[in-house]
């Protein structure tokens, strides 16, 4: 199968419960909740999208069968640590990520993680599944390692996922021109329940990718 990438780069994951860990980062042209009408907005769904997913003409971007995907991701590890890590993200992935991907990227003994808005199935064998669920949406991932909630949705209650089967919860403070307002209610919501932390988007604080 071949693969729409968007773009592949090398950095340090800036969010959640691997935040610091080093990894290269492999974005899945294409979303799910995209409306079309704009190059790289999702629609009503999730207008506060902050994220290029739209095409394959980002930095190494293309298209890619599997032995080149995995060579691409090889040369760009330049980190000290001996295990290779990657996130699959997007847009959303699991448009493409299939059990042939998965498969070829264990067989080379990298480590597997993926960033998923949930309304998709993952398929078996990937190490850390994080999953940010949209408001309005049929979430079909209810496990995993990690949810993260972008916070404040409209019609979206954080507390409606504490009983799926996921390790980690974090609320994130949306990213938008309230950004100080949502800080302040992602840090009260968290206060007022113990088993969600807060994340914050250090990548940007710290002006990396």
């Amino acid at each position: 199968m071949n693969y729409r990438i968007k773009e592949i780069y090398f950095t340090q994951q800036g969010e959640g419960k691997n935040t610091g860990k080093d990894f290269v980062f492999v974005r899945f042209a294409g979303c799910n909740l995209w409306s079309g009408k704009e190059k790289h907005r999702a629609s009503a769904i999730c207008k506060f999208c902050d994220t290029d997913f739209y095409g394959t003409d980002g930095v190494n971007g293309g298209v890619y069968e599997t032995k080149d995907l995995l060579t691409k991701i090889k040369s760009l590890w330049v980190s000290m640590d001996s295990e290779i890590r990657v996130v699959l993200t997007g847009g959303e992935p699991l448009l493409q990520v299939d059990d042939s991907l998965i498969t070829a990227l264990k067989k080379a003994n990298i480590y597997i993680a993926i960033e998923t808005n949930g309304t998709l199935k993952a398929p078996k064998g990937i190490d850390w599944i994080c999953m940010s669920p949209k408001a309005n949406t049929d979430i079909q991932l209810t496990e995993g390692s990690e949810i993260k909630v972008i916070y404040p949705q409209e019609n979206l209650d954080p507390a409606d996922f504490n009983n799926m089967n996921f390790s980690n919860y974090y609320i994130q403070p949306m990213d938008s021109k309230d950004y100080e307002a949502n800080v302040s209610k992602s840090v009260e919501f968290c206060m007022q329940n113990s088993n969600w932390r807060l994340s914050l988007q250090t990548h940007k604080i710290l002006g990396i990718r």
